[in-house]
């Protein structure tokens, strides 16, 4: 039920899939040759031959064709045998590998050729055994087993499964074969071919133009390099791109990989570390090791903040260990060795934890900014995205760039592809302008929750409420244009009024601060109005109102108490933190002054609801009737139109 203004999150347009590199590729670092008709071994071989050498071994041990077969018999028929006469010779055996004892021998067949038979020995009868063998003048000397497989064959077997395993991994690692238990310390980038049909070039970049034009010096030296080094210029080494999440910078790495031509390696600051010590600074070595191999070339590190945070001496041995892999970063790409034709191109969004050696000129010499677009970019990445689906002619798609300030592309390719999904749920042939509406409020609000179960008096609180916001926001001079009122459940929030930003705002002043906060404080005093109650419906209200006003206080010194001063609070993490930058005494007059300009707009919004009762309540019972109502609709209903300045932007 609190009033929200239509702002954006940081997204990045969609994206083409990547496409592994042509195997013919002259830049590409080339592997050993191997000889006509032999085939590299897969990552999987190793394990393999393995595999082969157990089963082998296991096999020969089973199968052995020299085994004796025996023919097993009870000590009665043995004893029957030997009295009468037939049994040839007899040995007892201790097997050596499952340590029992038994009886072997040879006795007469009616062929006349000897047959082979076994007897169990049983524990206690051993004794009359031997005895009745005595007796009888029958001989039973004592042997030891012979092992299947004799020393020799033992020891053979060893040395040839130890040869086998060296063979494979050194031949491994003279090929560069990836993978297996030697490739800790290779480096994870994956090589991108900028010369395919389907690749990124800039005209799949909108809304970051002021970046574009900084990184499009790098594409030039990469294809004219005389032009720049006739006049003795040295192309950067380095470039950070920083801003919100999901502002594009990935893609804008793919634009100079795609644009330039050359070969484009890409890996995440993640992928350097391992459960290994030291495998972080190998692969750091390893990555510039290709990557000069194939100069020109360009090296992108997506999230470089996951490897490149400030050093902390006398840390943990887990930052000891990324100390380790920012040194070897740090040597790589301006060390004593040289790096020419190595443009390394990096990402993160947060620069404030990068260490400063990593930021200094020779190593990233440009951070560019990618911000968030502009109106006229919000507009360009819309035609963007709009141009893979069908659109119905009633769609403006400058409004809907106008309703969605403060996000960025990735949104806004979200609310193109949320259109499709509701359209094509609708039984629709093209996305109409009312679904990209709708499209637009799922995302940023969440989806409607018509089937909530609310009572006829939370509906008509709500209803109130909203127009309590709406009414303020026609009435008051400095608000934004009411966009629409709604007082349909989405998300966490019973209601809600919009307002829509006719153009970019690039600094408030304070009137507009102040009738923002007596716009939050419409809400309550419309419940208040009707039901001579107060609930928790204001509470994103009050929150956002405090945040307003001790932001005039504190930072932006818009406060008659203190003028010109800044009061900056830091973000505490824990309590060992340093203590705000005041004493206790101005603390206390910094929360008189917050309370005394809410006070104010409040009061300032009771006299106007009070003496606009009428509309108020027709808006209300508006509202219950048709729940979503445009502003433009609400305007003439309340007879307060205002003069709307549409903006003429120029296409792109």
């Amino acid at each position: 039920m609190s009033e929200d203004t239509i702002e954006e999150h940081a997204g990045e347009p969609s994206e083409k899939p990547e496409t592994p590199p042509t195997a013919d590729k002259p830049s590409a670092p080339r592997r050993r040759a191997l000889p006509k008709g032999a085939a590299r071994p897969g990552p999987l071989s190793g394990w393999v031959v393995l595999a082969v050498i157990a089963a082998t071994f296991l096999a020969m041990r089973m199968m052995n064709p020299n085994r004796p077969v025996f023919d097993s018999i009870s000590q009665t028929e043995f004893r029957a045998l030997v009295e009468s006469g037939q049994v040839v010779k007899v040995k007892r055996v201790r097997a050596l590998e499952s340590g029992s004892t038994y009886l072997a021998g040879e006795r007469k067949s009616e062929a006349g050729a000897p047959v082979r038979f076994r007897v169990n020995l049983v524990p206690g009868e051993n004794e009359k055994l031997t005895e009745f063998l005595v007796a009888r003048g029958v001989s039973c000397p004592v042997e030891e087993e012979e092992p299947l497989l004799g020393p020799f064959m033992q020891q053979l077997l060893i040395f040839g499964v130890f040869a086998a395993l060296l063979w494979f991994f050194i031949y491994r690692r003279m090929l560069g074969g990836s993978g297996g238990p030697f490739s800790f310390g290779k480096s994870k980038a994956r090589l991108m071919d900028g010369n395919k049909k389907d690749r990124v070039t800039f005209k799949d970049v909108a809304g970051v133009d002021e970046a574009k034009e900084d990184v499009a010096e790098i594409v030039e030296f990469l294809k004219e390099p005389k032009k720049f080094t006739k006049l003795g210029a040295r192309i950067p080494r380095g470039i950070l791109l920083v801003g919100p999440p999901g502002t594009g910078k990935t893609l804008l790495a793919k634009a100079i990989a795609g644009e330039a031509g050359v070969p484009f390696y890409s890996i995440s600051g993640s992928d350097f570390e391992e459960m290994f010590v030291g495998v972080g600074a190998s692969r750091v070595r390893d990555l510039f090791e290709q990557g000069k191999k194939s100069a020109p070339c360009i090296i992108f590190i997506d999230e470089i903040d996951s490897v490149g945070q400030k050093r902390n001496a006398g840390g943990m041995m887990s930052q000891r260990v990324a100390d380790q892999t920012l040194n070897a970063m740090l040597v790589e790409m301006d060390g004593f060795g040289t790096n020419d034709g190595v443009i390394v191109i990096a990402a993160t969004n947060r620069p404030d934890i990068l260490d400063p050696a990593l930021l200094r000129p020779g190593r990233f010499d440009r951070q560019v900014n990618v911000d968030l677009p502009t109106l006229k970019g919000r507009e360009a990445i819309l035609k963007i995205h709009a141009a893979k689906v069908k659109l119905a002619d009633d769609v403006d798609l400058e409004r809907l760039a106008r309703g969605t300030s403060g996000h960025s592309g990735a949104d806004l390719a979200n609310i193109i592809n949320e259109a499709a999904l509701l359209s094509a749920r609708k039984g629709l042939d093209a996305i109409p302008h009312a679904v990209l509406e709708e499209a637009r409020d799922k995302v940023f609000w969440g989806s409607e929750r018509k089937s909530a179960g609310y009572t006829r008096k939370e509906y008509e609180t709500t209803a109130w409420h909203e127009a309590g916001h709406a009414l303020l926001q026609l009435l008051l001079p400095n608000a934004d244009p009411l966009h629409k009122v709604s007082i349909i459940p989405r998300g966490r929030a019973l209601g809600v009024t919009m307002s829509l930003p006719e153009k970019d705002v690039l600094n408030r002043s304070k009137s507009y601060f102040l009738d923002a906060i007596t716009m939050c404080c419409g809400g309550r005093i419309g419940e208040e109005t009707l039901t001579k109650d107060i609930s928790t419906g204001a509470a994103q209200d009050i929150a956002y109102a405090t945040q307003i006003a001790r932001g005039m206080v504190c930072r932006f010194g818009m406060s008659d108490a203190f003028g010109f001063q800044a009061f900056i609070e830091p973000n505490a993490l824990s309590v060992s933190e340093a203590p705000p930058p005041y004493s206790q005494k101005t603390a206390e007059a910094i929360d008189q002054e917050v309370r005394r300009i809410i006070e104010d707009c409040y009061a300032r919004a009771a006299k106007l609801i009070k003496q606009n009762r009428d509309k108020l309540e027709l808006l209300a019972k508006t509202l219950l009737e048709q729940e979503t109502m445009d502003g433009r609709d609400v305007e003439k209903l309340l007879g307060l139109e205002r003069k709307h300045d549409d903006v003429d932007v120029p296409a792109v």
